[in-house]
């Protein structure tokens, strides 16, 4: 069975030093690059990651410190990998949220431009998981009836994964499928975009799933404290979060995104700012000094409007006492006169 392709698919494996995207490596990348026309195209790279390789990881995949110590780092393989994919849609067994963050965080450290926005995502898991819930090789074994030889070399499973999509469409054509919510649909089909929106149900923001999509289109975080919340309401109710996270162990891709919906979230405020008319200046209330009329006896404004209370009228002054004569002077010594 041929895929129906409007434009290349790129289905690729990595193999790292472990599997934290923000501090692992990559070790070895193989593209299959399938066309439109049915030709492929295949790229293998072995990467130095400039870090020891643990050895329960080299167990797994059988790639050793010496067998990459000779091998250019990634920055010295970037742009050719970045060429050869070229525009192609991005396949991968559980890409959305391993490879394909790994992938651009190579990419950022690197400094090399990979765009991601106008792309299609197909992971071949998120088909197997919703539809059987198995592994690569069980799925391998499920749809193809045979097993990977190889298995964990990159490119024996970047051609079981291919093998395997080919499969599934093959044998999901017009089976229905009900999700969570009890809605029905025939979602496996020969057509990458119906692929992409079945492998990416959760909606990422950053394939890290550090930050989903709700229903409305809205990012909102998938972790911690916040999660389910807005990240723009977060932004308006906690403004140090952001800088937590730009300072923390997240994922560079993370990072990039999270200031893409901050720089949006700052130019809406500041918008607003400028739109919110402005208040009018209040004229200041001119003060008023009391004073005193002397002649109405009462206290008035400058404006000549009457306080709340009048003074009471000034008392009449006493007489001025009168001088002291003869008669006096004889009561008072009568007064005080000896016995």
């Amino acid at each position: 069975m041929k895929l129906n392709l409007k434009r290349p698919l790129a289905f690729f494996d990595l193999e790292a030093t472990g599997t934290n995207i923000g501090a692992d490596r990559i070790v070895e990348i193989s593209v299959i690059k399938l066309n439109p026309d049915g030709s492929e195209d295949v790229k293998t790279w072995r990467v130095n990651p400039e870090m020891p390789i643990p050895l329960e990881t080299s167990l797994i995949h059988g790639i050793y410190d010496e067998d990459i110590k000779g091998e250019p780092v990634f920055k010295a393989l970037a742009n050719d990998v970045a060429k050869f994919i070229g525009d192609s849609d991005l396949a991968g067994f559980n890409s959305n949220k391993f490879d394909i963050p790994m992938l651009m965080e190579e990419f950022l450290r690197a400094g090399v431009l990979f765009d991601l926005e106008n792309r299609h995502f197909v992971d071949v898991q998120n088909i197997f998981h919703q539809m059987e819930q198995r592994t690569l090789k069980a799925a391998y074994q499920f749809y193809c009836k045979k097993d990977i030889i190889n298995a964990h070399s990159a490119e024996a499973d970047t051609r079981a994964t291919m093998e395997v999509l080919i499969a599934q469409v093959a044998k999901y054509e017009n089976i229905e499928w009900e999700d969570k919510k009890g809605n029905k649909s025939v979602p496996v089909i020969n057509d990458i975009e119906a692929l992409h929106k079945f492998t990416n149900l959760n909606k990422p923001v950053d394939f890290a799933g550090r930050m989903v999509y709700n229903d409305k289109g809205e990012e909102t975080f998938n972790f911690g404290k916040h999660k389910g919340k807005k990240v723009e309401d977060v932004f308006n109710i906690e403004p140090s979060y952001y800088s937590w996270m730009m300072q923390g162990d997240f994922p560079l891709y993370t990072k990039r995104k999270l200031e893409e919906i901050y720089s949006r979230f700052s130019a809406k405020k500041a918008a607003e700012r400028q739109a919110k008319p402005a208040q009018p200046v209040q004229p200041k209330q001119e003060t008023t000094t009391p004073r005193i009329d002397f002649q109405k006896k009462e206290f008035t404004k400058t404006d000549h409007t009457k306080t709340a209370y009048q003074n009471k009228p000034f008392k009449k002054p006493e007489e001025p006492a009168k001088p002291v004569d003869e008669d006096m002077l004889k009561l008072l010594a009568n007064k005080f006169k000896k016995g």
